[in-house]
């Protein structure tokens, strides 16, 4: 079953035991307060013995009372508030209570490139006696809670036994948005600082029952068997926001500028971790996007850094690589040949022409899913995840590659550049048949790693970076289409020639590859067309 999910917008406050909750119909647009109600919630939070997740400000727990019971997830905060003293929006996935210590599937598919192979078992043990004040807008609107807890924690042994880090207890207020917003949060503050409240030092409840630290960024600590963490697993803390500094700008160094690059590509694979695990749209596509990024990037930029360490990571990336290729190449190719399967008259023919097309590219795309399934969930993958987050922490710089990013990126861009054009003259020169469409492939390829590199350029650059990573992303858009269908009219022949059929049948299969061959004159020419447009830019670079 997958988890339902919702946005979590809210703000903490620490505040003392005599503190009495002031009247909150104060609030501007504030009509009316209900009644307060009382719940006592228990919570159970799972954890790594090295609290990963925590350490990613990441919250898993199984929570009882309340009109919530069930499972949550709480995923990092989006960029509402980056410190605990602002608002937090985060996005949490419920699942049914289910099995006290048997996490839902659904909600593991969301961790597993964090976990990367580590159970999870009890860590903490939280039980809240919450008072809620709804209030209310003049139409009637359920504009907020403000959540009184008085919390009781009790860290625990792996296995769930109680004891090893004691109980603490404190009380604390939640703001929680409903519908109302976030102009609430300003009024709101005045309000419960006067009344004797102060902004949290933690993060979420978890993060002070493990000993955080005020930032909200919980520390590690002591793994629950009484072993300390390792100085990896205590870094984790800072990956997420892992985003190098460039204020610098023009004269920030060309390490700095590529790590900051490879640092969104690198979110973007976490990101679509779990999409890919729940085959959700364009995941696989957006995931393969990363990581050409990064290959791209890597290659033109080597010689910054150390060569084995980058050596491995393309050798790597490229694994994963094929392995994404696999199912987003068949779902392009089957989304195309129905789109022109359903352009053809209907009748026999075509029906028995769409079913061995689904037979076939559809087989290849189940194939290719449960091969990059399979290598989501091995340790290969997983140490892939750990040395990508290595290399941006600690990148393998050469102790001469201190050159500023605007000078080096420039020559990547113009170097780029020109291998493209490289491949245009071959392609011009090649023999027509396969080995011109072979030739206009590598032009593809060339063009795409030109967009990427220009995109890297682009951080210290500015416009005239992304105007050449556009013209390129242009050049390899067509050429796609070109490939596409090369490879629709190679596998369309392919099943024509090896399966007997009736007449009506081979005629949808031979108007078929008829289009296919329309299609690569078509883009054939609008390349030759983006060519002679982007042709200057493309010659000056971006100096």
């Amino acid at each position: 079953m997958k988890a339902s999910q919702g946005l979590e917008i809210e703000k903490k406050y620490d505040v003392g035991n005599d503190v009495a909750v002031p009247a909150l119909d104060r609030l501007p647009g504030v009509a009316r307060v209900a009644a307060p109600h009382t719940d006592v919630l228990e919570a159970v939070y799972f954890d790594t013995d090295r609290h990963i997740l925590a350490s990613r400000r990441i919250t898993l727990r199984r929570r009882t009372g309340g009109t919530d019971a069930g499972w949550h997830l709480k995923l990092p905060p989006l960029e509402v508030g980056a410190t605990a003293a602002e608002p937090q929006q985060r996005r949490e996935l419920h699942a049914p209570l289910g099995q006290p210590g048997v996490v839902p599937d659904s909600l593991l598919d969301h961790i597993q490139a964090y976990l990367r192979g580590a159970p999870v078992a009890p860590v903490v043990r939280l039980e809240t006696r919450r008072t809620t004040h709804a209030l209310y807008g003049e139409d009637g609107v359920h504009l907020a809670d403000l959540a009184d807890d008085r919390v009781t924690a009790e860290r625990l042994h792996p296995g769930g036994r109680g004891g090893s880090g004691g109980q603490q207890q404190w009380r604390e207020w939640e703001l929680e948005l409903v519908h109302g917003g976030p102009g609430l949060f300003g009024p709101a503050e005045e309000l419960l600082v006067e009344a004797g409240a102060r902004p949290a030092g933690h993060a979420s409840k978890l993060a002070r029952a493990l000993g955080g630290e005020p930032s909200g960024e919980p520390d590690a600590g002591p793994s629950t068997d009484g072993s300390t963490p390792d100085q990896s697993t205590q870094d984790q803390s800072t990956q997420d926001a892992s985003t190098p500094d460039l204020a610098a700008g023009k004269k920030a160094p060309a390490a700095a500028v590529v790590t900051a690059y490879l640092a969104g590509q690198i979110q973007e694979i976490l990101a679509q971790d779990p999409k890919v695990r729940l085959e959700e749209p364009e995941s696989v596509h957006d995931m393969r996007s990363a990581v050409r990024r990064i290959r791209s990037a890597l290659a033109a930029y080597r010689k910054l850094y150390a060569a084995r360490p980058v050596r491995h990571l393309r050798d790597e990336l490229k694994w994963l690589g094929q392995l994404l290729g696999g199912p987003r190449d068949a779902e392009v190719l089957l989304d195309r040949l129905r789109g022109h399967l359903g352009e053809l008259p209907p009748g026999e023919g075509v029906d028995a022409a769409r079913d061995l097309v689904e037979g076939k590219v559809g087989g290849a795309f189940d194939d290719g899913y449960r091969r990059l399934q399979e290598a989501l969930r091995s340790d290969r993958y997983f140490r892939l995840l750990d040395e990508l987050e290595a290399f941006r922490d600690t990148p393998p710089v050469r102790a001469e590659a201190v050159a500023r990013g605007r000078r080096v990126s420039a020559k990547a861009v113009d170097k780029s550049a020109r291998r493209l054009q490289r491949s245009h003259r071959a392609a011009t020169r090649a023999r027509r048949g396969t080995d011109h469409e072979n030739a206009l492939h590598q032009v593809r390829k060339d063009a795409k790693r030109l967009r990427h590199v220009a995109e890297t350029a682009a951080l210290v650059r500015g416009k005239r970076a992304r105007k050449v990573a556009k013209a390129a992303q242009r050049q390899q858009k067509i050429l796609g289409d070109f490939h596409d269908a090369v490879i629709a009219r190679d596998l369309l022949g392919a099943v024509g020639s090896d399966t007997e059929m009736a007449a009506p049948e081979a005629a949808a299969l031979t108007a078929l590859r008829t289009r296919q061959a329309e299609e690569m004159v078509i883009a054939e020419a609008k390349y030759r067309k983006a060519r002679r447009k982007s042709r200057e830019l493309l010659r000056r670079g971006v100096l």
